[in-house]
């Protein structure tokens, strides 16, 4: 994860929200969402891919297979630039196919998550299928952290 480039620009609600297709929470919302993964069906784990870094943990995946707990917020890829990552209900006020174009030279990715608050530039592009071993090298991870 990195800050967010010396950009400026506001974030406005979207009209209309779009369908999430990540789960993303924050410090002890990522332990408890990392905790309900550990519970889900298999079957249902298996149709989810995750990443995660010291302070945040995404989980990738369809509507229906999006775990929730409380504090989870959701984001989608942008129409306008698939490869960019946004919450779902809101969005920057600024072109997102240059933004999108930006953060992607900026970063050398091909897959980012921007988010408002706390403001950070989330890698997407090394997101692993939810496993007990995903998990637990997640877990250790966390408290090494």
């Amino acid at each position: 994860m990195s800050g967010v480039p010396a950009l400026t620009w506001a974030w406005r609600e979207r009209a209309v929200a779009q369908p999430p297709r990540a789960a993303v929470a924050w410090d002890a919302v990522a332990r408890r969402l990392h905790q309900r993964l550990q519970q889900l069906p298999r079957a249902q784990a298996e149709r989810l891919q995750a990443t995660a870094n010291a302070r945040v943990l995404v989980v990738l995946g369809a509507e229906s297979d999006l775990p929730w707990v409380e504090g989870v917020q959701y984001a989608a890829s942008h129409e306008q630039a698939p490869a960019l990552w946004l919450p779902t209900r809101y969005e920057p006020e600024v072109a997102i196919d240059l933004l999108a174009q930006a953060l992607l030279d900026k970063e050398a990715r091909s897959l980012l998550l921007l988010w408002p608050e706390p403001a950070a530039v989330i890698p997407l592009d090394r997101q692993l299928p939810v496993t007990e071993e995903h998990l637990a090298r997640i877990a250790d991870y966390w408290a090494q952290s």
